[in-house]
């Protein structure tokens, strides 16, 4: 006996949902375990799937609610390869299924803000407002005005003991700008995160799915995106920024260089590195690793600092990048309220958690914010709100 297929579902729903998680009429088929023609029958319209077929579609593959395959057209989204201009044309077109996830779910945050915050920032001067950033100006006066606004002085940075503190410090600091910070452990290893932009509520994406080192990294990276007032998505990788157009590839530069001034001032490294030797390529690994963990970075990060005086070849940087890359340690699973909380914001969790309390949300509502079941509530709240999470 066949199974009776569903009905009402326009044809042009099922390409929508493919095209925006990037995954081919062949990789549907395989993930489905059905022909490639099926697919493309449901997608002209000449058939259509059984409803544990659509639910397997919705929830498992396209990771979309089931009721959005019976509206009558596509809502309106922005696609990745329309959306960012910080990746070369051939790697927006390869993103992994994830990657699509996470960029709409962090839409999905910046919708939520709107709707908690009423389309108004809840802090009174927003940094991207006062501290626009000029790729044409000079970086190293730029970076210092980041730093007066974020209320960070070296002495204060030179304190932190450990990249967790820096990292959590950075990030405190960044919010109480007006930039919400959001994380999570991406499939897509080689992305370092995204931020979007918004004259209100902008937002950073950072992939956690790597060293404290490097979310610091790219935690300043993407905002000096925000305060350019463009879309970011970035690799780790820098070689891919070869390959982007002339301006584009100008922006890159200038926001790796942003990042890297802020995180460690010319005046100070300049008088660190005076008992390194002539040939930086020469140092010991010591030397760079002491150098990292007073500025609580990654020692490629101290290394590109010499790759853009032109004191290392471009070969030694990527060879000693690529060594200490293998040498990251992955994390223990921890606590789940603990993990839970560090990759959303701040800001936006005490919010929700105040909203629910005063009765203006429910915990149903309160939940799905948050990205929890209703039950887990509780225990989200007693563990994260103490200020645990980073």
């Amino acid at each position: 006996m066949t199974k009776e297929t569903v009905q009402g579902i326009q044809p042009e729903m099922f390409r929508w949902a493919r095209t925006t998680v990037g995954l081919s009429v062949a990789d549907v088929a395989s993930m489905l375990k059905r022909p490639s023609e099926e697919i493309e029958a449901w997608e002209s319209g000449d058939d259509a799937p059984t409803y544990p077929q659509l639910e397997k579609l919705a929830y498992q593959i396209y990771k979309r609610p089931l009721a959005l395959f019976f509206l009558p057209a596509p809502p309106d989204e922005v696609l990745p390869q329309h959306e960012f201009r910080t990746l070369p044309s051939s790697d927006l077109q390869s993103l992994h299924r994830d990657t699509y996830v996470q960029i709409r779910r962090a839409h999905a945050y910046q919708l939520a803000l709107k709707e908690l915050f009423d389309n108004r920032n809840p802090v009174r001067e927003c940094i991207w407002q006062t501290t626009p950033l000029n790729p044409s100006n000079d970086i190293v006066e730029q970076a210092k005005r980041i730093r007066d606004f974020l209320n960070v002085s070296l002495t204060e940075q030179l304190s932190w003991k450990s990249d967790e503190i820096a990292l959590k410090k950075w990030r405190q600091s960044i919010e109480y700008s007006g930039v919400f910070v959001f994380k999570a452990a991406f499939k897509q290893s080689d992305i370092s995160g995204f931020c979007l932009i918004d004259s209100y509520l902008p937002i950073i994406y950072l992939n956690n799915s790597t060293t404290k080192t490097r979310q610091i990294f790219s935690l300043l990276h993407e905002l000096a995106h925000i305060l350019l007032g463009i879309n970011g998505l970035s690799k780790f990788d820098t070689g891919y920024i070869e390959y982007l157009p002339p301006a584009e590839k100008r922006m890159e530069q200038f926001c790796n260089a942003m990042a890297a001034e802020i995180l460690i001032p010319s005046t100070d490294f300049y008088q660190q590195i005076k008992s390194f030797p002539d040939n930086i390529e020469q140092a010991k690994e010591e030397q760079f690793s002491d150098l990292a963990n007073r500025y609580a970075v990654s020692r490629e990060a101290i290394l590109r600092r010499f790759l853009d005086q032109g004191r290392v070849t471009r070969g030694f940087y990527e060879q000693k990048a690529k060594f200490w890359a293998s040498q990251k340690k992955a994390g223990g699973r921890g606590n789940y309220y603990l993990n839970q909380g560090a990759y959303l914001s701040d800001r936006f969790t005490k919010e929700v958690v105040s909203r629910h309390y005063k009765h203006q949300i429910s915990l149903e509502q309160a939940a799905e914010y948050l990205g929890i079941k209703p039950k887990s509530f509780a225990g989200f709240e007693e563990k994260v709100l103490q200020g645990a999470g980073t």
